[in-house]
């Protein structure tokens, strides 16, 4: 609420001053929260429900595209897949020790093993917008900033999680990966240096590119909410434009 000025009554002329003041602060008020409430009521739920389908395909066919294709992660300064921070120092060491080259190569086939999984996630993700409810639209339109993301997280990780181990598994059995960082994570965590969830290499793995896929989500839904007409949509802006 606006701070307003208080009331000295030993003053008419600035007393009065200071009521035209309130009632301006309150008049700014009202039509700012008026145009806000506006813009959402005039969009139909169809058109709400259309317009949050097609941020959420698009979105989702980004993420994936982008992350499935050869150096998704690897190439990605945010997103590149490392060791676990306990085994980064056995990393390190490696390096000192000469095996600057299976280190890399550690490194490197987790973040192929990730790119090789992110495309099963394609139909799952759309099959999640094709499920929507138009009451789960308007929350999401309504909502905050990564309402998006929270969508899909909570309707696809745990299936996705799923869908995606036996792929990272094929990958990394593929180049050997699975018993050199197993094995050293073994021993990491019979230390207390490794996490009981980094302790293997298929659920490390996994876990960090389900992290890269919402992320990349969020940030596409994070462009479309800050700039609805740069959406290259009509529809989009229409209803992202509504929330401005």
């Amino acid at each position: 609420a606006p701070a307003y000025p208080t009331t000295d009554f030993s003053n008419p002329r600035e007393n009065i001053m200071k009521i035209l003041q309130r009632l301006s602060c309150s008049l700014l008020l009202a039509v700012s929260l008026g145009v806000s409430a506006a813009g959402i009521d005039a969009i139909s739920s169809g058109d709400a429900s259309k317009g949050v389908k097609e941020a959420l395909t698009r979105g989702a066919e980004a993420a994936v595209s982008q992350l499935g294709a050869a150096g998704g992660f690897l190439d990605n300064g945010k997103l590149r897949i490392p060791l676990p921070p306990a085994m980064q120092k056995a990393e390190k060491v490696m390096k000192m020790m000469g095996m600057q080259k299976q280190a890399d190569e550690l490194v490197t086939a987790m973040n192929r093993a990730a790119e090789a999984a992110v495309p099963e996630a394609k139909t799952l993700l759309v099959d999640a917008v094709k499920q929507m409810s138009v009451s789960d639209a308007k929350a999401i339109l309504t909502g905050g900033d990564d309402s998006v993301t929270q969508y899909f997280r909570g309707k696809t990780e745990t299936t996705l999680t799923k869908k995606f181990l036996p792929v990272v598994q094929k990958s990394t059995e593929k180049v050997g990966l699975a018993e050199k960082y197993n094995a050293l994570a073994s021993k990491g965590q019979s230390i207390g240096l490794v996490k009981g969830e980094d302790a293997n290499i298929e659920a490390y793995v996994t876990r960090k590119a389900l992290d890269g896929l919402y992320a990349v989500i969020a940030e596409q839904e994070k462009n479309l909410r800050s700039n609805p007409l740069g959406a290259g949509s009509d529809l989009l802006k229409k209803v992202f434009g509504s929330l401005k």
